[in-house]
């Protein structure tokens, strides 16, 4: 059976949160000092945008951490759900017949998130099946997948996206380019996205399993988890993620290239540990990982602000996502301590019992009481 998460756990979530809110905190106010165009409205719905990007990513890649494993196929995801939705709008020519399909926009959708969702599938059952490593599988399915991009576009991105009213494929930018109550489309999905993961591992036994697997997978499948199951479904939400970021992106560019999403994974798994999620599964949050994201994104647009040059850019991102994971361990290993210090060694000083020194007969043996008197 597997149980709710303890005290301890819920009150080192707590204090993970508090310290990320530290954090971005801070970079708000460093940014703020740099001068007034970070509190612009233009640059905050900038910022806001980016950053959607870089959680929804960094959703599907928790959901995988929290497992154990990594995805690093995200950013080629991105880039090949984009390149399927423009090569349907701009007409899908079918060689048997030799015409052109121009599907309606819900259609594009729904066949661009089941790209996404076939590279999760084979992802997960590589992983859980055939038993390869995460980070194989993975990056394997990193170059396939930008490979097919590359080879429907031949190299040129798709641009006429608009579709024609007589073809009845018109709608797309006017949905994902729209930016409903002054917030941009991209935001709106972000938000929806974290409502539904947070329940999903917060109140559904599929969540607790997931915790569980990821904290001693042996254990978790002796209790009747179903443990590849699990590892399925896992990078399958992964691509699911990656493919609504794929048509997002395609939307807000007005085009459709096979390089979209390049370097992507890295930023997604940036957010998922410097929101205190532990690479060895069993830890994190769907919380920390949005204070994750928005570290990031507050950070690279305070250096642009700054006027920080780009390789340098690099460099302090790095030693950021360094610093935080330090950070995480260290008040890990402090935590530690000090419930062994509250707990076990009280009672292992207390509950030792005393030694007596051993009597004279059984240092003797049993000859010692059949001694000759006389």
């Amino acid at each position: 059976m597997i149980q709710r998460p303890t005290r301890l756990r819920r009150r080192r979530s707590r204090i993970q949160a508090f310290t990320l809110v530290e954090m971005l905190l801070v970079l708000v106010i460093l940014a703020v000092l740099t001068g007034g165009r970070f509190l612009g409205a233009q640059n905050l719905i900038n910022i806001v945008r980016q950053v959607s990007v870089i959680a929804i990513l960094a959703i599907g890649m928790l959901m995988v951490i929290l497992n154990g494993g990594i995805d690093l196929s995200v950013g080629s995801t991105v880039g090949l759900s984009g390149v399927i939705a423009g090569s349907l709008l701009e007409g899908w020519r079918i060689p048997i017949l030799d015409v052109f399909a121009y599907p309606a926009v819900w259609v594009v959708v729904v066949l661009s998130l089941g790209v996404g969702v076939l590279v999760g599938y084979v992802n997960g059952v590589l992983v859980a099946r055939l038993k390869v490593a995460p980070f194989i599988a993975t990056l394997g399915m990193l170059y396939v997948a930008r490979g097919i991009a590359l080879l429907i576009t031949n190299g040129t991105p798709f641009s006429k996206l608009r579709g024609e009213d007589a073809l009845g494929n018109t709608g797309f930018l006017i949905i994902f380019k729209s930016s409903p109550l002054g917030l941009p489309m991209a935001v709106w999905v972000m938000i929806l996205f974290a409502i539904i993961f947070a329940i999903v591992l917060s109140r559904t036994p599929f969540g607790r399993w997931l915790y569980a697997t990821g904290s001693n997978e042996r254990a978790a499948e002796l209790s009747g988890v179903p443990v590849k199951k699990v590892q399925t479904r896992i990078y399958v939400l992964s691509g699911l993620c990656a493919a609504a970021v794929g048509l997002l992106l395609t939307g807000d560019l007005s085009s459709a290239t096979p390089a979209a999403g390049e370097f992507f994974e890295l930023n997604a798994i940036a957010a998922v540990v410097i929101g205190g999620a532990a690479l060895s599964g069993g830890r994190g949050t769907i919380r920390g990982t949005l204070i994750g994201a928005f570290v990031i994104g507050f950070l690279v647009d305070g250096l642009v602000l700054v006027g920080v040059s780009q390789f340098w850019q690099q460099i302090i991102k790095g030693a950021v996502i360094i610093i935080a994971v330090a950070l995480d361990q260290f008040q890990q290993t402090i935590q530690k301590r000090r419930a062994v210090r509250r707990i076990g060694a009280p009672e292992s000083t207390l509950s030792e019992p005393k030694s007596t020194p051993p009597s004279k007969s059984s240092e003797e043996g049993p000859l010692a009481d059949n001694t000759v008197t006389r």
